[in-house]
């Protein structure tokens, strides 16, 4: 159950009904008319549905002997086109209030049209009503056309414009994120049709892949082709602020645009870990990952305007194109998330690079104090969208373990975020008190031996730690001379 979303339920429930917000009754089973309410804020702007209260939003409550079924099977209905055409997997949430459970299903708007039973439905302030006439229908597609340009698509587009081996690292991304993912039975191109990033003009009559699917997987000369001035520029500005002291020009695909974006994080940013609960975590990859995501998931691509993301001594600032639903800067208690690349942003929510809508802004408002002694973020709507994200100053320790973190990203790939955390974590050690065993490490780090003795196969095969017997009978694990010299660049370099 997440804070934050518990948070935005109450809130929520606060409201009326509306154009983007429905309340429905459904103690024991999903409501008869529910995808039609889904089909229809799909189509238009998006919304929220919360099953389990009346129309006044008063909390009725889900049994809780029927949530798990009711949960799965909206997961499968939203991904069935005899259901839902095209389909658009959701990802309901569960919460208990005032002793009651709500089921919390956030609707993104699409730059699809999907039908419902054969049928498409629109949204009003009065609720759902069906689309019948073809000019009612063709005011939808022309709205979502002009609007959502990630939908356009290239007919002379093939799949073999796409990179083969990104689809082997999506399906592992998926099956780390929920290893019951209903795309994990298809072949790659089922996955894309099912990903709506293959789609039929009903206008034109046109078919093939989308600007979405060429941005996320195809070939870096296929990108090009087509988006001759994308670039994600990202510079460090500390030393030289005129020019830069370091600089990373990514030019391929948003999967891996995203990991080489979050390895330059690593490598210039510092961290600190502290505790959820009783879980160890890194503050910078809570907060990164949300800039990072945010910047390339909400980014309107047929805009020439330069993406940069700049690194300076007492901040981050990202800046993107933006097709704007407001204007100023975002109020994280009162703002209403608005995907601006929807399919985009569906992707990265099955890979689990992405939560709900709107998680970013709050997952960086929670965290930032921890991290940088501050609470003051700046999320700033127009047509460039704006992220300030303070970063605390003269950190040694915390540089310190940038540069493990660091070195992992650049040196350990195929590792998921939870790994490379763990990683991180008994590098760290390691580094605090050289010389020792497994048993040692797993002692300090709570992780368990035989996991210990995984993850130190991997740090010895990225040439970051070694075994020596140098002070003990028996030997143990230090540095390697090249992990020493990365961190004792970092410290001259915060000192």
């Amino acid at each position: 159950m997440s804070r934050l979303g518990l948070e935005r339920l109450k809130r929520l429930l606060k409201e009326e009904e509306g154009i983007r917000l429905e309340f429905k009754e459904a103690r024991k089973a999903l409501p008869r008319n529910l995808f039609e309410t889904i089909c229809a804020m799909l189509n238009r702007d998006g919304g929220d549905i919360i099953l389990g209260a009346d129309d006044n939003g008063n909390i009725i409550g889900v049994e809780q002997s029927e949530i798990e079924n009711m949960v799965t099977n909206l997961v499968n209905l939203s991904n069935n086109p005899q259901k839902l055409d095209p389909p658009f997997i959701l990802f309901p949430q569960t919460y208990e209030i005032e002793e009651k459970w709500l089921i919390h299903i956030q609707v993104p708007a699409s730059s699809q049209i999907h039908k419902t039973a054969n049928t498409v439905f629109n949204r009003s302030n009065d609720g759902d009503f069906k689309v019948i006439q073809p000019q009612q229908i063709a005011e939808i597609y022309n709205h979502k056309t002009t609007h959502y340009t990630e939908g356009i698509i290239y007919p002379a587009l093939r799949f073999e414009d796409f990179k083969a081996d990104l689809f082997p690292k999506i399906k592992n991304l998926i099956r780390s994120y929920n290893y019951n993912h209903p795309w994990l039975a298809l072949n790659d191109q089922q996955m894309l049709e099912k990903a709506g990033l293959w789609k039929r003009d009903l206008k034109s009559a046109q078919e093939g892949y989308t600007l979405a699917a060429a941005l996320l997987l195809g070939k870096d000369e296929v990108i090009q082709q087509i988006l001759p001035y994308y670039k994600i520029d990202a510079l460090v500005r500390i030393k030289d602020i005129y020019r830069y002291d370091d600089r990373e020009y990514i030019q391929t695909n948003l999967i891996e645009a995203y990991e080489q974006l979050m390895t330059f994080v690593g490598k210039h940013l510092p961290d600190k870990f502290y505790l959820e609960g009783d879980q160890r975590v890194s503050l910078r990859n809570k907060i990164f990952r949300e800039v990072v995501a945010n910047l390339i998931v909400h980014r309107e691509y047929m805009n020439a305007y330069p993406c940069t993301f700049i690194i300076y001594a007492d901040r981050v600032e990202a800046e993107n194109a933006n097709n704007p639903h407001g204007e100023g800067q975002i109020d994280p208690k009162r703002f209403a998330p608005f995907p601006k690349n929807p399919a985009i942003v569906k992707f990265f929510m099955q890979l689990g690079r992405v939560d709900e809508l709107g998680s970013g802004v709050l997952n960086v408002n929670r965290f930032i104090k921890e991290y940088a002694g501050s609470d003051t973020p700046q999320f700033i709507e127009g047509n460039v969208f704006k992220t300030i994200i303070p970063i605390a100053k003269d950190k040694i320790e915390g540089a310190i373990e940038g540069a493990i973190e660091g070195a992992i990203e650049g040196a350990i790939e195929g590792a998921t975020q939870p790994v490379k955390e763990k990683l991180a974590l008994l590098l760290k050690a390691i580094a605090e008190n050289e010389g020792k065993k497994v048993p040692d490490y797993a002692a300090v780090t709570k992780i368990p031996v035989s996991s210990v003795e995984r993850y130190i196969k991997q740090l010895k095969d990225a040439n970051l730690i070694n075994f020596s017997d140098r002070s003990t009978l028996l030997g143990g694990y230090y540095l390697t001379n090249e992990m020493k010299q990365k961190m004792k660049e970092t410290t001259q370099d915060t000192s």
